[in-house]
C-alpha cells in the first residue's frame, strides 16, 4: 500500500466507525438521560467530520505543483489540522455550557447496563482507531492524520471519564454535569496540541540540529572538503521541502568550480533527504563566514 493511501484508509475507517458509535452513544444517552453521554456522542460524530477533512486534505495535497502553487499543495494538511483544532474548541465550549446547565438545574442521570456496555465498546474502538491513526501519521508524515489520532484519543479518554462517572453517579447527583466539563477540558488540551504543531509549521520552524549535522557531514563527504554550511533555513510544504543555506569556499576558486561543488551537495541532499537545496556561495575569511 502506498503511504498516501494510509491516510485515505484511516479517514474511511474513522467515518464508518464514528458514525456507528454516534448512534450507539446517542441511544444510550437518551435511554439513561445523560447529557454527558449525548455530548460525547456528538463529540464522536465530530470525529467523522474531521475525518472528511482529512480525506479532502489527503486528496488535495497529492496535487502536483502548478503556476499558482509552485511548491505543491502539501500544506493543505496543515490547514486541515487547524480546522480540526478549531472544531475541537467549539465542541469543548458546547460541553462546558451543557455541563453548567446540568449543574444549575440539579438534574441527575439514570445510568444502567446499556450505558456501561456502550461506553466500554466506545473506549476500545476509539483507542484502536487512535493507534492506527498514529501509526498512519508517522508512516506518511501527514499532520492531519496525526491530528485525527488525537481526536480519537480524546474521545476514548472522555469515554473513560464517563465510565468512571457512571459508577459514581449513584452516589453524587452532580456527576453527569461535572463529567461534561472535565471532558471539555480534555478536548481543549488536545486542541492546543494540534493547533500548536500546525501553526508552528505554517509560521516556520528551525531545522532539527540532527538534520543540519547530517547534511553538513554529507556535504563534506561528497566534496572531500570542509564546506562550512551555515545560515540554514528549511521551508516545509508538507510533501515538498526546500532548504536554503550558505557555504564558504576559497576566494580564488572559479565560478565554475564553486558551482560544481554546490551542485554536488544539492544533488546528494535531494537524493538522501528528499529536500530541494539551494546554496549561496561565499568566499572564506569574510565576516559572513564562520571560522572553521
Amino acid at each position: 500500500m502506498k503511504e498516501r493511501d494510509h491516510a485515505v484508509t484511516e479517514g474511511w475507517l474513522s467515518i464508518i466507525g464514528n458514525t456507528i458509535l454516534f448512534v450507539l452513544k446517542y441511544w444510550a444517552g437518551i435511554v439513561s438521560g445523560s447529557v454527558a453521554l449525548i455530548a460525547d456522542a456528538w463529540h464522536t460524530l465530530s470525529d467523522s467530520l474531521s475525518s472528511v477533512i482529512v480525506l479532502v486534505a489527503a486528496w488535495f495535497s497529492k496535487k502536483p505543483a502548478d503556476d499558482e502553487h509552485p511548491y505543491g499543495h502539501g500544506r493543505a494538511e496543515l490547514v486541515a489540522s487547524i480546522v480540526i483544532g478549531v472544531l475541537l474548541v467549539v465542541i469543548g465550549f458546547e460541553f462546558i455550557a451543557k455541563g453548567i446547565e446540568r449543574l444549575q438545574g440539579g438534574d441527575e442521570a439514570s445510568y444502567g447496563t446499556i450505558a456501561i456496555v456502550v461506553t466500554v465498546v466506545s473506549i476500545l474502538v476509539k483507542e484502536a482507531m487512535a493507534q492506527y491513526a498514529l501509526w498512519a501519521g508517522k508512516k506518511t508524515g501527514n499532520t492531519a492524520v496525526k491530528a485525527d489520532a488525537w481526536h480519537h484519543r480524546t474521545d476514548a479518554l472522555s469515554s473513560v471519564v464517563i465510565l468512571v462517572g457512571i459508577f459514581l453517579g449513584r452516589y453524587f447527583w452532580w456527576i453527569d454535569g461535572a463529567m461534561s466539563i472535565v471532558v471539555a477540558l480534555m478536548i481543549f488540551y488536545a486542541s492546543w496540541e494540534i493547533l500548536r504543531e500546525a501553526v508552528n509549521h505554517v509560521i516556520g520552524i528551525e531545522p532539527p540540529q540532527e538534520l543540519k549535522k547530517s547534511i553538513q557531514q554529507l556535504a563534506d563527504e561528497v566534496t572531500g572538503k570542509k564546506m562550512q554550511l551555515h545560515h540554514i533555513h528549511l521551508h516545509d510544504y508538507g510533501r515538498h521541502k526546500e532548504m536554503t543555506c550558505h557555504i564558504c569556499l576559497p576566494g580564488d576558486m572559479t565560478i565554475l568550480e564553486s558551482h560544481s561543488l554546490a551542485s554536488v551537495v544539492e544533488k546528494s541532499v535531494k537524493e538522501k533527504f528528499k529536500i530541494v537545496l539551494t546554496i549561496h556561495v561565499e568566499p572564506k575569511n569574510t565576516e559572513s563566514c564562520p571560522k572553521a
